[in-house]
């Protein structure tokens, strides 16, 4: 069943306003599409990856609907903060793989001497995560663009109304964004 992004947007209404019956039929109308998201995150993970796109869902929804202070603004949004969820649950999934693997933490910074083609999987979690939170520090909202564009999938009007800039500025800055992300993953990881 397909839910429109206008039942969505009024079912995220009525959670935000408290109705907790709006709650049981979110899950329904958003679960299709969060399974997508996350059947796409995985297929960029390593093959043995021990969560499944179900699990990555329910882990996301469960941090998701725990979220009693978010104002949600529209599909678009409860899609891009699903996928930065469902991006923290990955890295932290790495990380705790990386640790238990080497028995020590690791900590992958952008100006290691590594490559990243040869990294294993979890280190390139990890070092995307680290430069796209190093973006973060130099342009918060580009390093936004690559969560709701690359992570939750929106299109570039999608996107656009999330950051409530206008097309063409989603257009550059993530023509930017990704030159910036690409440079420092060559350059240091």
């Amino acid at each position: 069943m397909h839910t429109s992004p206008a039942e969505i947007t009024r079912l995220l209404g009525a959670v935000a306003s408290g109705d907790p019956d709006a709650m049981e039929r979110l899950l329904p109308a958003v679960y299709g599409e969060l399974k997508v998201l996350a059947a796409s995150y995985l297929r960029r993970e390593r093959g043995d990856h021990t969560l499944s796109p179900t699990a990555l869902v329910h882990e996301a929804y469960l941090k998701l609907v725990d979220q009693r202070t978010v104002n949600w603004e529209g599909r678009s949004h409860f899609f891009g903060i699903a996928a930065q969820a469902m991006r923290r649950i990955l890295v932290d999934h790495a990380r705790r793989r990386i640790a238990k693997k080497r028995g020590r933490q690791l900590q992958v910074t952008l100006d290691t001497s590594a490559e990243l083609a040869g990294a294993p999987p979890d280190e390139e979690v990890t070092a995307v995560d680290e430069a796209l939170a190093r973006l973060a520090t130099v342009d918060p909202r580009q390093a936004r663009l690559v969560e709701l564009r690359y992570f939750a999938g929106l299109s570039i009007e999608e996107a656009a109304e999330v950051t409530g800039v206008s097309p063409a500025t989603v257009k550059r800055d993530w023509a930017l964004a990704r030159a910036w992300l690409q440079r420092e993953l060559r350059s240091g990881t």
